[in-house]
This record gives C-alpha cells, sequence and structure tokens, in this order.
C-alpha cells in the first residue's frame, strides 16, 4: 500500500483522499438496493415453506433473512456514505470506494478513453447516476455511483471536454 499522498506506480499523480462526497440520496438508494435481495429470498423461503409441510423450518429462515436485510439496510448505507468520496482535478479522477476493502484509485487524465454515466430503475426514481471513467487501465473502469444525474451529466462533459486537452492517445 503507497503511503497517503505518495506517487502511484509509474506516475505522478499523488494518491489522495478525494475531497466530494456523494448525493445524499445515495443512502436511501443503498438501502432500497440492498433490501431487495433479503426479500426475494425470504418471499422464495416463505413460499417454500408453505408448499412443503417439511420444509416449514424455511419460515423461521425467512424471518432471520429479512432481520439482517434489515439490519444491514438501515447500518451500513451511513458507513457507506462517509467511505465513498471522488475529486476530479485537473490532473485526475479520485476516487475511494469498498467497505471492508477499500479502494482508492487515481486516474489521469491522459489515460482516460471514455466517459459514460449509467442510470438503473431505482436510480432514475431517486434522480440518481452511476458516472463511468474507462482508462487504459487493466483494473478496469473507474465508476462514481450515486451522484445526482444531472451532476453526473456535468462531470461527463467537464472530463470530456479536459481529456480531449490533454496530449497523449490514452493507451
Amino acid at each position: 500500500m503507497l503511503p497517503q499522498g505518495g506517487p502511484v506506480s509509474g506516475s505522478a499523480i499523488p494518491l489522495r483522499p478525494p475531497r466530494e462526497s456523494l448525493d445524499p440520496r445515495a443512502r436511501l438508494w443503498w438501502r432500497v438496493h440492498g433490501l431487495v435481495w433479503p426479500v426475494l429470498l425470504a418471499a422464495g423461503l416463505t413460499g417454500l415453506g408453505l408448499l412443503f409441510p417439511s420444509a416449514a423450518w424455511f419460515l423461521p429462515a425467512a424471518g432471520v433473512v429479512v432481520a439482517v436485510g434489515l439490519l444491514v439496510a438501515l447500518l451500513f448505507p451511513a458507513y457507506w456514505y462517509r467511505i465513498h468520496r471522488w475529486e476530479l482535478t485537473d490532473d485526475a479522477v479520485y476516487t475511494r470506494s469498498g467497505f471492508v476493502w477499500q479502494e482508492w484509485r487515481a486516474a489521469p487524465l491522459s489515460r482516460i478513453q471514455t466517459v459514460d454515466t449509467t442510470r438503473g430503475p431505482l436510480q432514475q426514481a431517486l434522480g440518481l447516476a452511476t458516472l463511468v471513467v474507462t482508462t487504459a487501465s487493466s483494473k478496469g473502469a473507474v465508476r462514481i455511483a450515486g451522484l445526482d444525474h444531472e451532476r453526473a451529466a456535468e462531470i461527463a462533459g467537464a472530463l470530456t471536454r479536459a481529456t480531449q486537452a490533454v496530449p497523449g492517445d490514452a493507451t
């Protein structure tokens, strides 16, 4: 692990904490998104428990799944909101994300190949978007999920203009 403020391997771009936080609605997005799978799994367990008397133990298991899902959906998004950060500078796009394993990334503008925004149905309902910055890196795209959709479009435009001004072919 590189020390904070130290250079990124083979680059003059320092790895440092990004300053910008996500849109506060990202917490609601994570909560709702985090409840989908526990609710679907609990519904399946309940259905099986009601259909097959020998699988009646599925009913309390469904209750445990819902309880754990609720606990995770209520507690974790506040923590994730504090961890997930991003920043756009004249030199790079910085991100910090993760939960147990946190990932810090600095993508130099000269390495950016494409800039996109994506919006799933839940993000559309909440007015959010994910900014996807594809780079010439084996690590893959840099994603900033949970931005206001208008802000994401502004950033995409600014990044597109900035990368066109940077010499090089992003390879």
